[in-house]
Order: C-alpha cells, then structure tokens, then sequence
C-alpha cells in the first residue's frame, strides 16, 4: 500500500519537473515567473514593514486602519512581532 504511495508521489513530481522544465526553458516564461515572484516578496516584505508602524504607513486600506486602531487601544502584538523579527533579519545578515 505504501509503495503505491511512492510510486505515484514519484511519478508526479517527474511529471511536474517535465513540465516546469518544458514551460520555463523559453527566458520570457522565466522572466514573468521571476517578476512575479519579486511582486510577491515585495508584497510580503510591506505587509512586515506595515506592522511595525501601522499608523504611520501610507497603505490606507481597512485591514491597516483596524491595526492602527487596534494599537491605538493598546495593543502591541504587531509592533512587538516587527520588532523581534526585525532585529533576527539583521543579525543573520
């Protein structure tokens, strides 16, 4: 039963490779993945720096305004979050 398992789990990820091999050996394939993945760290990395000073961010969007309110109320998860996380990204790098 297991080895069932493998052999599909295998076949698939050869499968997968085949085709990501196939789609990204044209370099305009490779450039929109590479793009897109920029797009989404850029996001992931603003949403982090928004943590840290959320009333003073210029992304005005609800999710934003109810953090800022909730730290208005005393609340200091977020800030601590981005502090912590901030200070183990420079001392890595």
């Amino acid at each position: 039963m297991k080895r069932r398992y493998l052999y599909s789990a295998g076949a698939a990820s050869v499968i997968g490779a085949t085709v990501a091999g196939f789609f990204l050996k044209d370099k305009d394939n490779r450039d929109k993945v590479k793009q897109k993945i920029k797009n989404y760290q850029d996001g992931i990395r603003s949403t982090f720096e928004d943590a840290g000073v959320p009333d003073q961010s210029a992304n005005q969007d609800l999710a934003q305004l109810e953090n800022a309110k909730m730290v208005s109320e005393g609340s200091q998860f977020g800030v601590q979050y981005y502090t912590e996380n901030k200070e183990k990204n420079t001392s890595e790098q």
